[in-house]
């Protein structure tokens, strides 16, 4: 193993705010965030081509998405705690190298079950370093220079959103080797490669000296509260909705109060909860908590049945679809470079964005009910405010809710938005899957107007969403200044 500097405290001495950021290895570390939400979006333009080259159902597609976010989601929260008590280098190293070995098998997968079990490896892989990336930058950089890597780490987490979807069709366009989708896969390793080599070298060892312990039962309980949830509803409409799958939606309520009894026994007996039970009780981070998971919930389903809108039903290549996403792109991270100077107006901001990209979805039903499917450009114009929108809402949502936290609580709130992310993600791809693929039926590929009708039913779930947004936004107040 390479020798590593001598280990960080976890709080630097005040006489050190005046130094400048340490762009070098911040740098590094925002390379695997990158690389991390990156293969949540590259993989939506993809899709179809993985349906049809490897003959995957609807269930597969959705469960090469969504595994890929609930794996990450679970391991999320004892990632970040492994990280704090062995030492968050170490573990950001060793999450990208799982990251880089499970792309390989992604690549490599000679089937639906194969690829959709090295997409849950990939999941542990982001859940073990993304933690690491805030952590490392609370103790690298000075509290005077912190806003500007936050404020870098949000524009990493905005740009490789819009940049997987427009590689992804790239990739997938140019059908290098005659292999389809799988470069958008083998991209990960050349860029894992080098985040390991480039943290060996310049990125210093951090622990914290009290590092609670790890909390194995509320993991287990979590775990399995979180499969009986989502699983079910992404396997349901593919396998007729047996009786199995109201079991298990019906289990999972009383799981996840299991695992808050689970919580509230360990914290009652001295040890260290994966989740603190009272900060649950919280009024502000519990609205928090439920709005960053409604909202995650419209992000990624929002594409993907876009993407096999697109594609499957009006005969768009991946490079075409990838295009039809330059709108969004271009619009996010316009207006994302205007949310700082917007923070002022607080919550209004958030407001003002949610409100937007409703009308980007209604814009999109209006097109999708019209008498005639949508052609490609149409639904790129609809793009524009759901972009614009996007850019103000997404990117400030997690240091809204924080800062509606006491400074030490803020290590675990951030492991629950981070996994509130996730799971609303995982979410949202299922229950859109079963809007979408429930809508369309038995159509075959390029019937146009059946793709359309079933976008439209679905965006009709995205409006909702939309509008839970601004009724949780709502339920919060803006801090005032010195609160």
């Amino acid at each position: 193993m390479t020798q590593t500097p001598a280990v960080l405290p976890e709080r630097r001495p005040a006489a050190e705010d005046a130094e400048a950021v340490p762009w070098r290895a911040v740098s590094v570390m925002l390379t695997g965030a990158f690389m991390a939400v990156l293969d949540t979006f590259i993989v939506l333009v993809a899709a179809p081509a993985i349906r049809s080259d490897l003959h995957a159902s609807a269930a597969d597609v959705q469960l090469v998405l969504a595994g890929y976010q609930l794996t990450y989601a679970i391991a999320l929260i004892t990632a970040a705690r492994l990280g704090d008590l062995f030492g968050r280098k170490r573990m950001f190293m060793a999450g990208t190298a799982l990251f880089t070995l499970a792309s390989v098998a992604c690549a490599t997968a000679p089937g639906a079950g194969a690829l959709i079990a090295a997409r849950m490896a990939q999941g542990v892989g982001a859940a073990a370093l993304f933690p690491q990336v805030l952590s490392m930058i609370q103790v690298l950089v000075p509290a005077a220079r912190r806003p500007q890597a936050l404020g870098a780490l949000g524009a990493v987490i905005g740009i490789s959103g819009s940049a997987g979807q427009l590689l992804g069709g790239v990739l997938v366009a140019a059908h290098l080797f005659g292999s389809s989708w799988r470069p958008v896969f083998w991209v990960n390793v050349p860029v894992g490669l080098l985040a390991l080599a480039l943290t060996a070298a310049y990125v210093p060892e951090s622990r914290a000296p009290g590092a609670r312990r790890l909390d194995p039962g509320g993991a287990a309980v979590l775990t399995g509260a979180l499969f009986l949830l989502v699983v079910p509803l992404i396997e349901g409409r593919e396998r007729g909705w047996p009786w199995w799958t109201w079991l298990s939606l019906a289990a999972a309520v009383p799981a996840f109060a299991a695992f808050l009894a689970v919580e509230r026994r360990t914290e009652a007996r001295g040890g260290s909860p994966l989740v603190r039970p009272r900060l649950l009780r919280e009024r502000p981070f519990a609205v928090g908590t439920c709005l960053v998971v409604v909202t995650y919930a419209g992000i990624n389903s929002c594409f993907l049945v876009l993407s096999l809108t697109l594609q499957d039903g009006l005969g768009a290549s991946a490079l075409g679809a990838a295009v039809v996403y330059l709108p969004f792109a271009v619009a996010f991270f316009a207006t994302n470079l205007l949310s700082g100077r917007l923070a002022r107006f607080g919550l209004r901001t958030l407001r003002a964005g949610a409100l937007v990209t409703a009308a980007g979805y209604a814009a999109v039903i209006a097109f999708a009910a019209a008498g005639s499917p949508p052609r490609p450009w149409e639904l790129a114009v609809t793009l524009l405010p759901i972009g614009a929108g996007n850019g103000p809402l997404v990117p400030p949502l997690l240091g809204t809710v924080l800062s509606r936290v006491t400074p030490s609580e803020a290590g675990t709130a951030s492991g629950v938005l981070a996994t509130a992310q996730q799971v609303g993600g995982a979410l949202g791809v299922a229950v859109t899957g079963v809007l979408y693929f429930g809508t369309l039926g038995g159509a075959a590929e390029g019937d146009a107007t059946a793709y359309a009708h079933a976008l439209g039913v679905t965006t009709v779930f995205h409006l909702v969403l939309m509008a839970g947004v601004l009724g949780l936004l709502g339920l919060l107040r803006d801090r005032r200044p010195g609160s």
